[in-house]
């Protein structure tokens, strides 16, 4: 199959536009060895300025004494997976955890009902790939989200008709599970991150399966996402950056889209840019699409050679949304509501995320109780596994179910979770007929062990 790298030699419009495809390391390095007294540690400046080391070094969330702390703990976890196994200070996360940041990819699920309501393959494609990438200036926020509790749940209602619901699967390793479902779309994942640490920054590999149904036709879209890095953890500013490529592939018929994220350059050259092909089942490039994810999509039907039709336009198919001026967490006005209990159904599930009282005080500003409080939590987590494992229990998800299939990722073999139909039953029994308000939401404990299943090994 061609790519716009290998069309370079043409010298044709869309070949140009890709012809600065670079390795990431050719991003501005700078080492602080030598300068700071620590070795091996790098600083990359996402604008490439001219500032040495020291100084680019000195930017950041952290103040020198917090550095020093911070990068004597890290040391010895340097080329490891560090998903689970390092306690982290609360100052570096998000009010928000990764089942709530699943639900992100709802914020333009507009995208997904055009795609189930084209009839042209490839127009599909264009617009369920642009739904894909749209997360992505969610995903450039640099504070982390919170790790799930084993049997945590999140809950989402009241945006374009669909029904969201996700549960953390495992414990160790982290998965979570999440389904999602309107008049157009059914939306499944497992998702188990992968991690190696590097010192001064991160890669993260996304072990997981997306998969799309549209309902129209039942067409199955197949999701695998690009690597991400997380750069200047301690040293400088913290930035993130996808490099790679993005593949959505329509198992019905063969087609599918693979777009490019470049990777950011010296100066800042590239950054946030993606562009690739719609290919047809026969390899052939349809659509060129191009753009960038921090701002906006757009795609030009092309010739077999992958050159734009003549007296054809570049048209945009997705735009980044109004986001809050100057909001302290970087949030899209869509990432405060999956905090908000506007969006969540009447009679919440003591489970979910947005009662985890670690969360809440974050939120709210109270970084010593967030800190206690997510302290108190994982304590909770460790002694209520002690206790299944004294009595050979073993934790079953309450609404997904582990399945025999393991599939392959470009990062290693998944177990695949599958969607149970519970929590379907579940709503549709729940009296709705009283509302649920703000003061009584939190007058519930959170409570993530109550919903899984126990059962004896």
């Amino acid at each position: 199959m061609g790519t716009p790298n290998d069309k370079e030699n043409k010298a044709g419009f869309f070949a140009a536009m890709t012809s600065g495809f670079s390795m990431f390391s050719s991003a501005m390095h700078r080492s602080v060895n030598g300068l700071l007294g620590y070795e091996g540690v790098e600083v990359i400046n996402p604008e490439g300025g001219k500032e040495d080391a020291e100084e680019e070094a000195q930017r950041g969330r952290w103040r020198q004494e917090e550095r020093d702390s911070y990068w004597k703990m890290m040391q010895k976890y340097i080329g490891s997976d560090i998903t689970s196994m390092v306690t982290l200070p609360v100052l570096i996360f998000e009010p928000m955890t990764m089942l709530q940041k699943m639900a992100e990819l709802m914020e333009y699920s507009h995208l997904l009902d055009q795609a189930d309501e084209c009839e042209d393959p490839y127009m599909r494609l264009v617009y369920a790939s642009s739904w894909a990438i749209s997360v992505y200036f969610a995903y450039q926020r640099t504070l982390k989200p919170f790790n799930p509790i084993l049997g945590e749940t999140y809950e989402l209602v009241n945006h374009r008709g669909i029904t969201f619901i996700s549960e953390q699967v495992s414990h160790h390793p982290p998965m979570s599970a999440g389904h999602a479902e309107n008049e157009h779309f059914t939306y499944d994942v497992t998702s188990k991150l992968k991690t190696k640490f590097l010192g001064n920054s991160v890669d993260v590999y996304p072990v997981g399966r997306t998969r799309v149904t549209l309902k129209r036709d039942g067409v199955v879209l197949d999701l695998v996402p690009p690597p991400t890095k997380v750069n200047n953890l301690i040293f400088g500013r913290t930035w993130v950056d996808s490099p790679g490529e993005m593949v959505m592939t329509n198992l019905t018929t063969g087609d599918k889209v693979v777009l490019y994220f470049q990777p950011c350059g010296w100066f800042g050259a590239n950054r946030y840019e993606v562009d690739g092909y719609v290919y047809n089942a026969d390899e052939e490039p349809k659509i060129l699409m191009t753009g960038k994810w921090s701002e906006s999509l757009s795609y030009q039907p092309c010739d077999s050679e992958g050159e734009p039709l003549p007296g054809t336009e570049l048209k945009e198919v997705w735009h980044v949304a109004e986001t809050p001026p100057n909001d302290k967490f970087q949030y899209t006005y869509f990432a405060h509501k999956l905090n908000s209990f506007d969006t969540a159904p009447k009679k919440l599930l003591a489970s979910d995320s947005r009662l985890r009282p670690d969360r809440w005080a974050l939120e709210k500003g109270d970084l010593s109780k967030a800190g206690a409080e997510k302290s108190s939590l994982e304590e909770r987590q460790r002694a209520e596994k002690r206790n299944r494992e004294a009595k050979a229990h073993n934790f079953k998800p309450k609404w997904f179910d582990m399945t025999e299939e393991v599939t392959t990722t470009p990062w290693g073999e998944l177990e695949i979770y599958r969607y149970n139909g519970k929590y379907t039953e579940h709503r549709n029994a729940v009296d709705t007929s009283d509302a649920i308000v703000i003061d009584d939401v939190q007058s519930i404990e959170f409570d993530p062990w109550q919903y899984g299943d126990l059962s004896e090994e």
